[in-house]
């Protein structure tokens, strides 16, 4: 049954809006935030904050934000066109159109499709980033680097969040099209949704008035460096935009396949198709799916589809709900402070306007420490190895930076993130959720192999037991 439809007085929605967000960038120590909802035909914006605490300036509906992974939902929409077309085909296998591509693992290299890269399934790691240079041939030479990359779990066997994945789709882009993947973003995307306020180059982006990024450390707000990723993250999130363009990008998903001028530019079977489930993503409560990129919930009976996005001190929530006509991009300039006001501004809109109440938090199992000795262990990605012990009648986690993270980190100026202990319990269904500290409210799925025993903890990332 469908939720019930709240609809208050535009000016009520506006003013408690604005009030939220005056008293949330003082209290989550944000610099800045701009909001945009689209909902029964109307855009509204909503801004405070500045663009930084070196050198302010008013946040407006203009200012420049890094979308961070949403990106990978831009990327997904141009291989689509590119299907439509007749260019490609999801489940044509990558070499195919990447002949180069090497893996340790040969099954992987030989099998791995188009799908296997928009929804996370291929199992190779998919956070080893550093720099591939800044030239035209970045992605080639990332691509190049994957034959040293480990394969994490077994082609197309589970769901686990690959950065990289969506850069080798990025140079599928640029293989198919003969362009560079962000001449080919330009054409295939940009440009005919009309996104005029989107750039992929920082010459581009320093032009115009942008927000950077910043970290709180020790209680002080500074400015997080470097200011934008490497360019072979693009693909996977190098895009920065304004919460204007990022409703033309949500008008179009909403729609029928045209742009805003009318001109077709994908079937409408094939959006409605990205937005049809292709695997489960384990997640504690409610079921969620990937799609073509797009992650998939329902909640009373509608379907909400999103994808957020974080980069380096900055943030970028989007959420539609196609069946409404709704939907709403908020953008802020700090982690972690960030995050949780843009989760505040997003609880506050879906009960405003689609009259969705936020899911409860599950009641954590009273367990003793003998029956929290399964969970316990080290557990690990290609970026980090998370260590998990039992104190009394709850777990404490820790993760902890592989050297070679920490060192791609250095290299490109960015200072490693600090690590501190969270207190956590398990909830029903071999859930786990954080109790008390900085990751307050944060909840993850432990996994248990054929044999019954806990073999994995899913945070987004598959992190294997290893001990």
């Amino acid at each position: 049954m469908a939720g019930k439809k709240n609809t208050p007085k535009t000016k009520s929605r506006r003013g408690n809006l604005e009030e939220l967000l005056k008293k949330g960038i003082k209290k989550h120590a944000v610099p800045g935030i701009a909001v945009g909802i689209f909902f029964e035909g109307e855009e509204r914006y909503h801004v405070a904050g500045v663009t930084s605490v070196e050198n302010p300036l008013p946040v407006d509906d203009h200012t420049l934000f890094q979308t961070g992974s949403t990106g990978k939902t831009y990327t997904a929409t141009a291989i689509m066109r590119l299907v439509d077309q007749g260019k490609l085909r999801l489940e044509d296998k990558v070499k195919q159109h990447v002949p180069e591509l090497r893996l340790k693992d040969k099954q992987a290299e030989r099998e791995a499709t188009i799908l296997h890269l928009l929804n996370h399934t291929a199992g190779w790691d998919g956070d080893q980033y550093q720099s591939t240079g800044e030239g035209d041939d970045s992605l080639a030479n990332l691509v190049r680097a994957m034959a040293g990359f480990e394969q994490r779990f077994p082609l197309g066997t589970r769901h686990s969040y690959n950065n990289v994945s969506l850069s080798l789709a990025g140079r599928v882009l640029e293989k198919v099209t003969g362009q560079t993947f962000e001449a080919a973003m330009q054409d295939l995307l940009l440009d005919p949704v009309g996104m005029t306020e989107s750039f992929y180059s920082v010459n581009d982006v320093a032009t115009r008035r942008f927000a950077v990024g910043h970290v709180n450390r020790d209680d002080h707000v500074e400015v997080a460096r470097p200011l934008h990723m490497a360019r072979n993250g693009n693909p996977a999130g190098g895009l920065s935009s304004t919460v204007r363009d990022q409703l033309k990008y949500a008008r179009f998903h909403l729609g029928d396949g045209r742009s805003a001028t009318g001109k077709r530019l994908l079937k409408k079977a094939t959006l409605l198709r990205m937005r049809k489930p292709t695997v489960r993503v384990p997640r504690p409560g409610n079921p969620e799916y990937c799609g073509i990129s797009w992650f998939l919930t329902e909640r009373d009976g509608i379907q909400l589809v999103d994808h957020g996005g974080n980069t380096h001190g900055q943030n970028h929530a989007f959420h539609l709900a196609p069946e409404r006509g709704f939907a709403i991009s908020v953008m802020t300039n700090s982690q972690p402070g960030g995050s949780r006001l843009e989760a505040e501004v997003v609880k506050w809109a879906f009960e405003r306007f689609l009259g969705l109440e936020e899911p409860g938090e599950p009641e954590p199992l009273d367990l003793t420490s003998a029956q929290l000795q399964e969970f316990a262990g080290t557990y690990e990605t290609d970026a980090v190895w998370l260590e998990c012990r039992v104190e009394g009648d709850h777990l404490v986690l820790q993760s902890k930076l592989k050297p070679a993270t920490v060192k791609a980190l250095i290299a490109e100026g960015e200072k490693p993130p600090p690590t501190p202990e969270l207190a956590a319990k398990i909830t029903p269904g071999d859930g786990g959720m954080v109790v008390d500290g900085p990751g307050k409210g944060m909840q993850f799925l432990f996994s248990r192999g054929p044999d019954g025993k806990v073999d994995g903890l899913e945070l987004g990332r598959f992190a294997a037991k290893v001990k």
